[in-house]
């Protein structure tokens, strides 16, 4: 019996060159951002001190940001203050967001247009305004004036997730919570915030990386005790090529493929 299967028609040739050009452009953008990511990682390996021409294989540039105490300093720095800055940007962006969402006020939309000008504000004005506040109301430069340098300008992405999310919201959840007994704050906290959890797990996740890769703002409102791991390496990098900084960032590139196939392999068990 003959086949009654459709034959498969080949594209035009002129949308297959498109979709050829298309393809090779794709590779050679991929190409442009991955390649010098590899050749550091690659180089992390140079047994040279210069860095420029491979002389061997060596693991002693790993050895020795292990062995560097400020820099292990710094990166201890980077993360206390990413993490707390963290926790504040995901408080006052949660509740910033469900108050502007939950009660109408006359100055409302004002007050969002304010929330996320640090967003587009250059990151040098941005520091340069903070140092100048702190110095007019004699708060020392330290952790506390870093933190909240990040709190400024990482909340308003937890606050525009979160907004985001509450726009989708069915407002019949947290009515029907109330009218089974429910407080307001425990529907709040039991019925809203779960439904919000992926917009400020995105919103956390979006401070974190902000405050742990600030250079500008962090370079105006720290001290020499409270350096973090861009200042150090920064400073590092003025000097010279440093063999030790590639390892440090091939670390950190291995790192963050680590959390990116984790949170994958997450979202495919909660599917």
């Amino acid at each position: 019996m003959p086949s009654t299967a459709a034959p498969r028609l080949r594209p035009p040739s002129g949308l297959r060159l498109l979709q050829f050009g298309l393809g090779g452009w794709t590779a050679l953008v991929l190409l442009f951002f991955y390649l010098p990511i590899v050749v550091l990682v690659a180089y992390s390996f140079n047994a040279s001190r210069l860095n420029v021409v491979w002389e061997g294989f060596t693991f002693e540039w790993y050895r020795s940001v292990w062995a560097n105490g400020p820099l292990l300093q710094a990166a201890r720095n980077s993360l206390v203050i990413a993490c707390a800055t963290t926790v504040l940007a995901v408080v006052l962006g949660t509740l910033g967001a469900w108050l502007l969402h939950r009660y109408r006020f006359r100055a409302g939309r004002s007050i969002e247009t304010l929330a996320a000008i640090p967003m587009v504000m250059p990151e040098i004005l941005m520091g340069i305004s903070l140092l100048v506040f702190f110095a007019t109301i004699s708060l020392p430069l330290g952790f506390g004036t870093v933190i909240i340098g990040h709190v400024t300008f990482s909340f308003p992405f937890v606050l525009i997730a979160v907004q985001a999310r509450l726009r989708g919201l069915d407002p019949a959840l947290e009515e029907a919570a109330l009218d089974l007994g429910a407080t307001p704050a425990q529907a709040f906290w039991l019925v809203t915030i779960p439904c919000l959890r992926p917009a400020i797990v995105a919103g956390a996740l979006m401070a974190f990386t902000l405050s742990w890769d600030e250079l500008i703002v962090t370079f105006f409102t720290a001290d020499a005790a409270s350096a973090t791991l861009p200042l150090r390496v920064f400073g590092m990098a003025k000097v010279g090529l440093n063999p030790t900084l590639n390892a440090l960032s091939a670390i950190f590139v291995v790192a963050t493929a680590a959390l990116v196939a984790f949170a994958a392999y997450v979202r495919r068990l909660n599917r």
